[in-house]
């Protein structure tokens, strides 16, 4: 990892932070510039595409010898129901999350193997999946970005957990890396951070059950990432949204949950939720926080972003440090996947 980082520039070494949307339906052009020219850590097929596993697999192959050393994270949504960004010849159609808490374990187990193997047949390493976000029986339809969906895999911790775990378990056995959302939960909110600004949820604490279950589950040996939610959480830190709290982040994930691994913010390019912080201070807020990678499906504010952080690192000796440890848990991860060298 010290020889990847000795070869490369602040600047790239910065990008590396970023991973960044691409059109699925057409992903070649647009992730290959992102990838050699941009340097950017991973890019993010948005979107639905119908692109067989086979054709993928050729476009991601190529994008591989795109930065010398260092190989990108290629993402995507694949939860099942309504999201579900890949369905060509070699994807299985997935059921939503709340059908598959349903299924006895051994059918559940299976169905996430399938799940892993298909992605990882399509060069895809990273799985923006599985939703941990525990949505209380009889509010689902309150619930506009989860429950509403039967994107939850069930109604308590207890039964969110074990299913949760089965496909995290499920894309680890084939290389591909899990990533629970929305930290620290979105099952009890009401309105869609993606379309709506001001979203709060006014009843999670930091020691909810819905907090715990993310514990359970990004400690455990499949290393998977977490992914933190745009909403403000009102009795932990009424102060920002928890992407941009170093409360939620630092002090209660990293903290009081002891996870030391990847922390991938949700949407911070077009999601209403962020849309009055300028994008430079998006990605400068969330990597003061303590997070590691910052997803934006919008790739027009990437170089806003990069080059806020660079003038706030030059400018802020503290904030480089963060974003030192940044880049070595991010190279790190790779490391551990196979992706560097």
């Amino acid at each position: 990892m010290d020889t990847v980082l000795a070869g490369m520039d602040r600047r790239r070494q910065v990008a590396q932070l970023f991973v960044v949307g691409v059109p699925a339906t057409d992903p070649a052009a647009a992730g290959a510039a992102l990838i050699r020219d941009a340097g950017v850590g991973g890019v993010f097929l948005r979107g639905r595409s119908d692109v067989a596993a086979a054709d993928l697999a050729a476009v991601t192959s190529a994008w591989t010898g795109l930065a010398p050393g260092i190989r990108p994270w290629v993402a995507v949504d694949q939860e099942g129901g309504a999201v579900q960004t890949l369905s060509g010849t070699g994807f299985g159609e997935l059921p939503r999350a709340v059908d598959q808490g349903a299924l006895p374990p051994d059918q559940l187990a299976q169905l996430a193997d399938g799940l892993g193997s298909s992605l990882a047949s399509a060069g895809i390493n990273l799985d923006l999946a599985p939703v941990v976000d525990v949505v209380p029986a009889g509010t689902e339809r309150r619930n506009a970005p989860i429950g509403a969906y039967g994107r939850q895999y069930g109604a308590t911790a207890a039964a969110v957990v074990p299913a949760a775990g089965a496909v995290v378990d499920g894309l680890a056995a084939h290389g591909v890396i899990s990533t629970v959302k929305h930290f620290p939960g979105l099952g009890r909110v009401q309105g869609n951070t993606d379309d709506s600004a001001g979203v709060t949820d006014t009843v999670t604490t930091r020691d909810d059950e819905q907090v715990a279950a993310f514990g359970a589950l990004a400690t455990s040996p499949a290393a998977p990432f977490v992914m933190t939610s745009s909403a403000t959480y009102a009795l932990i830190d009424a102060s920002a949204p928890a992407a941009f709290s170093r409360v939620v982040v630092t002090d209660v994930l990293r903290g009081q949950l002891g996870f030391r691994g990847v922390v991938i913010s949700d949407d911070l390019g077009a999601a209403q939720a962020v849309q009055d912080v300028r994008p430079g201070d998006r990605a400068v807020r969330f990597l003061a926080a303590g997070g590691t990678l910052v997803l934006t499906v919008t790739p027009a504010v990437l170089p806003a972003m990069i080059d806020a952080v660079l003038a706030r690192a030059e400018a802020d000796p503290a904030f480089a440090a963060q974003v030192d440890s940044a880049v070595h848990t991010a190279l790190h991860a790779k490391a551990a996947h196979g992706l560097l060298g």
